[in-house]
């Protein structure tokens, strides 16, 4: 009985030290259903930092879209959210040369978020084809199912390449803080679509 009760409780630990392990190693087997190469992506409308309304119809009728879901304000400005705006803000003029149009969404609890998000932009003015678009309350998120829902976090960072018609045709979605994607990855898909 006693051997068997060890036995029980050697195995609980062991589960419970893995399970710990992967929280703090932020390993993570979750899956998202946010939107696929192939499927349609979900229409939105959110505001940018000035308050005007952006929709992704609006936006997309101009050109492709390249969707661009930072963390946004988990408490701090993500380094690595800085630099991948970084990186796709010194490539605009190639993003532009290409037709398309940079939204970059912004989510975090509603209390100051937009003032957060200037702070994230700086004092440099925005690429004439950059939108820096809030996500207050995570309604965005939640509908692209990209919430990550623990302590200190916001959104599964991910990057889409949408084309006129809506169809997403580049999908990537890191279930870490970093994994971001390159700016050379999203200029390689708008290049095949002008070819």
């Amino acid at each position: 009985m006693i051997r068997r009760f060890m036995g029980v409780h050697c195995w609980a630990t062991l589960v419970c030290t893995i399970a710990g392990w992967m929280v703090l190693t932020g390993v993570v087997f979750a899956q998202t259903m946010a939107p696929k190469v192939g499927t349609k992506a979900p229409e939105f409308a959110l505001k940018d930092v000035g308050g005007a309304s952006v929709a992704l119809s609006q936006e997309r009728s101009q050109g492709p879209v390249v969707l661009i879901v930072g963390r946004g304000w988990p408490g701090y400005q993500c380094p690595f959210c800085t630099r991948q705006f970084a990186e796709f803000r010194s490539h605009a003029s190639e993003l532009q040369a290409a037709g398309a149009t940079v939204l970059w969404i912004y989510p975090g609890p509603a209390d100051e978020l937009a003032k957060h998000a200037g702070d994230f932009i700086g004092t440099q003015p925005l690429p004439p084809n950059f939108r820096v678009l809030i996500d207050p309350g995570y309604a965005f998120t939640r509908a692209y199912d990209l919430r990550w829902d623990a302590p200190h976090e916001t959104a599964y960072p991910a990057t889409f390449v949408v084309d006129r018609d809506g169809t997403v045709l580049f999908a990537n979605v890191s279930l870490e803080h970093g994994g971001r994607t390159p700016v050379a990855d999203v200029l390689k898909v708008l290049d095949g679509m002008m070819h």
